[in-house]
Formats: structure tokens, C-alpha cells, sequence
């Protein structure tokens, strides 16, 4: 099976988020914006372009727009479930997911996508 497409890097906003003690509890959608922002400013380090990049945000994060460069994705319930449908949704693509959640993990690598965690997207 042939690849389609770029790199789709989803990333778990609320498990990076929740991975830097930053006061982040605080002010949820403003944490999730500055995560976003980051993305699209440096992208995913150490991989190279192109990658689509999707931050999926839940709670009380709903409602982060999206930028140039970083894609959002409101989830109506769990944002776990929703990336396992975003994941499931393009079988023929690489996936990358960013979590270090350990069942979404093994959730999403049964789908054949690979994943990383916040260290990546936050240095």
C-alpha cells in the first residue's frame, strides 16, 4: 500500500499541555493557543517538511481557532476518541501521533500510526 499524502502529526493538546507543571490548569484555551502558536512556528522538529499538522483540543480548550500551519480540532466528546477517528480516517497516510498517554498509544498503533511524545513538540 502506497503512502498518501504528507506527514499527518495529531497531537494530544491536553496530554502536552498537562505534561509542563506551567500553571497551564489555569487558563486551559490559552494554554492550548500557545501550544499552537509554537507548532506553527517551528513546526515538528527533526521532521522534515511537508507535515499537516492537527492539535486536537478538548473541554474547556473548545473553541482554539486554527493558524496557518496548525489545523484544530474541536472534539465534541473526548479528545482520545476523536484522534482514534482522525487516525482511523486515513489508513493509507503516515500518521504520527504526539501523547504520551499510554491507552490512546496502544489505541492508535493498532491503526498502524506511529507516536512520540510531548517532548518533541516542546523540546
Amino acid at each position: 500500500m502506497e503512502a498518501q499524502g504528507p506527514l499527518l502529526v495529531i497531537v494530544d493538546a491536553a496530554n502536552v499541555v498537562g505534561s509542563v507543571p506551567d500553571g497551564w490548569w489555569r487558563d486551559r484555551k490559552g494554554a492550548a493557543e500557545r501550544l499552537r502558536d509554537r507548532l506553527a512556528a517551528q513546526g515538528l522538529p527533526g521532521r522534515p517538511s511537508p507535515v499537516e499538522i492537527l492539535l486536537v483540543v478538548e473541554g474547556a480548550a473548545r473553541g482554539v481557532e486554527s493558524v496557518p500551519g496548525v489545523r484544530v480540532d474541536s472534539a465534541p466528546g473526548s479528545g482520545d476518541d476523536r484522534i482514534v477517528e482522525l487516525v482511523a480516517q486515513e489508513p493509507r497516510r503516515p500518521r504520527l501521533v504526539v501523547t504520551a498517554d499510554r491507552e490512546l498509544r496502544s489505541r492508535v498503533t493498532e491503526l498502524g500510526a506511529e507516536v512520540t511524545g510531548p517532548r518533541t513538540v516542546l523540546g
